[in-house]
């Protein structure tokens, strides 16, 4: 065999990156009340870009080397603009392949979870929904059922803070059924929300507020709707906490 000199070159083999994104739900705080599924991807994640609702504890089912990047938004207060989290979600997909964008309770419910998924998908990355227990859910654990045969027959979810910073007119519209009503970030809204109800006489109606309701240091206050505003104050509640309106607030309401 000939005597071959030269260069010695090497190959490397290059992988390409595959960009996924997967918006998934953290569910209402507890850690254990993450699905299954939810617990997989993370696991099998390059980066998390997490929520300030999101349990740190779920970062720990990460493997060492995924990055993991807080992109929390604190009610009326420090915020990562949506813009910064988009240009996020676009340059680690591309980078580093499975992205995991891991937001509070449910993604889709007042999360903006469809607005990435959107925007991911026109920058050609693929996506994938894992949807998580919404913060409503764990008010069972104050013994308030969403809903209740022969006291409510439906729900209506609300947001208290619509994008332009004004009380939802659908709660008007809420208020004239017997549905029980679940207002999420209404608690800078909560005069507005007892004048709301006074002024068409259903000052009477029962509440409760309900703070961090899947975690040990849950805290909660029950009456009318009328006192909101006393009942916020003269127990300290505050953000996170949703607005229950409706008998089901009331566990004297319920029977068998």
């Amino acid at each position: 065999m000939g005597r071959i000199c030269g260069k010695i070159f090497r190959f490397v083999a290059m992988t390409e990156v595959r960009p996924v994104l997967f918006v998934v739900g953290a569910g209402p705080g507890d850690p254990e009340l993450i699905t299954v599924k939810a617990q997989k991807v993370l696991q099998n994640a390059n980066v998390i870009l997490y929520d300030n609702l999101a349990s740190r504890e779920l970062l720990n089912l990460a493997s060492e080397d995924c990055e993991k990047i807080y992109v929390g938004k604190r009610p009326y207060g420090e915020y990562t603009p949506q813009e910064d989290i988009l240009g996020l979600i676009k340059s680690k997909a591309y980078e580093k392949g499975n992205v995991v964008r891991l937001k509070g309770g449910d993604p889709f419910i007042f999360g903006r979870g469809f607005e990435e998924v959107l925007y991911a998908r026109e920058q050609g990355i693929e996506t994938h929904f894992i949807p998580g227990i919404s913060s409503m859910q764990a008010l069972g654990f104050e013994d308030i059922p969403l809903t209740h045969r022969s006291v409510s027959e439906s729900i209506w979810v609300v947001t208290g803070t619509k994008k332009d910073g004004s009380l939802s007119d659908d709660l008007k519209l809420a208020m004239q059924s017997n549905a029980t009503v679940i207002i999420y970030m209404g608690m800078k809204k909560a005069v507005q929300i007892a004048e709301t109800y006074s002024s068409e006489g259903r000052g009477d109606t029962p509440v409760a507020v309900v703070q961090n309701a899947s975690l040990p240091h849950r805290k909660s206050a029950k009456g009318l709707v009328k006192d909101l505003v006393k009942l916020i104050e003269d127990n300290q509640l505050t953000h996170p906490a949703l607005i229950v309106i409706g008998k089901v607030a009331d566990i004297n309401n319920l029977g068998y």
